[in-house]
């Protein structure tokens, strides 16, 4: 008897995702709660486990969009291959025959080959560029996993080669030609641009500028950027000054940590600030929760751990709902100044920008620094001019004098 793998329901909004790839394929014996599947929603990725053992027959294919409660896959009866069940014989033949062990996999063509990766293995050594020759499998009878390709570190020697092979095989661009390829566009890319759309006809956004002396704080981290690793295991940058700073202006102008819903302004008491990643599929804004109480180390330890997960993607959609108000850093990739839009339903967003060394007038004289340009994009039917300006000099004030901070002054 097979049992039906069904889309679960993975958030009250969401009523359909794409099959973005098969961890298993067709055929293959799954133990019970073994991912088989990632699914991308337009949030989030998350992995289909079996619901039970047995055979997996694939019904739905990679790149397919299904709704809440769709089909995916059904698994039915039927024991582990015989090579799985004698996992140590294998591998005493493998040891003191290897021919032998070549005509088992001709014989068993189905069964897994020793260096092999999975297909999410596969993919993962590829971003690394790293080469599945060199990793040793711990799954059946050797196979590359998505945990040892997560594991895998690139080996400096082996890593040149790698790279260079590739590109003795591209094709040269033929001079004039004029191609093009199409891409089917992803839940989260479509999700992005409807978003962006909506925010932009449907508040009345306006975006104000300023600037920041950004040497306090670099002299700052000089200072105590060893120490404070050696203490608190991880290093001390720019955002978690900027997000306390944040934080410390938002409960002086509560308006700009508010939001619209139907005809009423709702006030939050704490600040959960979006922190704008890029990921490989692309831009995530996941949540750190409280900011308001954490203090420095907490801060760059929360924001790691979320990159991290964007990264990897493996940040679930709690971690990514809920903000009251964004953080993005364009600087990052040289940006320096642009016009941030509004992450919906929150009313505001702060922009940070690459630091460049300027002349600026200090005390009648003409000095170098280290100047940063912020902006801050609002939602004018919630916040006025006088409340976003305000905001943002506070900002500007904290960082540049990063002891009020912690005198709250």
């Amino acid at each position: 008897m097979s049992l039906e793998i069904k889309v679960p329901t993975v958030g009250e909004s969401i009523t359909e995702v794409t099959l973005s790839q098969w961890l298993k394929q067709d055929g293959d014996y799954v133990e019970m709660d073994e991912n088989i599947a990632e699914l991308e929603s337009d949030k989030a990725t998350f992995e289909l486990p079996a619901e039970k053992a047995g055979i997996l027959r694939i019904i739905a294919q990679e790149g397919d969009t299904l709704e809440i409660g769709a089909v995916v896959c059904t698994i039915e009866e039927g024991g582990a291959p015989a090579g799985d069940a004698k996992p140590a014989a294998a591998s005493e033949e493998k040891a003191s025959a290897p021919a032998a062990t070549a005509n088992v996999a001709d014989e068993n063509p189905d069964s897994y080959a020793a260096g092999t990766a999975s297909p999410a293995a596969a993919k993962i050594l590829r971003e690394k560029g790293i080469d599945p020759a060199t990793i040793k499998g711990t799954g059946k009878e050797g196979r590359i996993t998505k945990e040892d390709a997560e594991k895998a570190q690139v080996a400096p020697k082996a890593a040149a080669p790698a790279k260079e092979a590739p590109k003795a095989a591209a094709p040269v661009a033929v001079a004039g030609s004029r191609n093009e390829r199409r891409e089917k566009m992803t839940s989260l890319r479509k999700t992005i641009a409807k978003r962006l759309v909506s925010v932009k006809n449907e508040t009345a956004m306006l975006t104000t500028f300023n600037e920041v002396n950004m040497q306090p704080i670099m002299d700052l981290r000089a200072k105590y950027k060893d120490t404070f690793k050696e203490k608190h295991g991880v290093g001390l940058g720019f955002m978690s000054f900027f997000t306390k700073a944040v934080t410390t202006a938002l409960k002086e102008w509560p308006a700009v940590n508010a939001r619209i819903e139907e005809n009423e302004l709702v006030y939050s008491d704490f600040a959960d600030i979006s922190i704008a990643v890029s990921a490989p599929k692309g831009l995530v804004v996941p949540v750190l929760r409280n900011a308001e109480s954490m203090s420095l180390h907490e801060i760059e330890k929360g924001i790691g751990a979320l990159a991290v997960k964007a990264r990897d993607n493996k940040l679930t959609i709690d971690e990514m709902t809920g903000g009251t108000f964004t953080i993005t850093n364009g600087g990052v990739f040289g940006s320096m100044m642009s016009t941030p839009i509004i992450n919906a339903p929150q009313s505001a967003i702060l922009g940070m920008h690459n630091i460049i060394q300027r002349p600026v007038a200090e005390n009648g004289q003409v000095v170098i620094r280290p100047m940063m340009y912020i902006a801050l994009s609002y939602d004018h039917r919630v916040i006025d001019g006088r409340e976003s300006v305000s905001f943002l000099v506070r900002v500007k004030q904290l960082l540049e004098d990063p002891a009020r901070l912690l005198l709250e002054v």
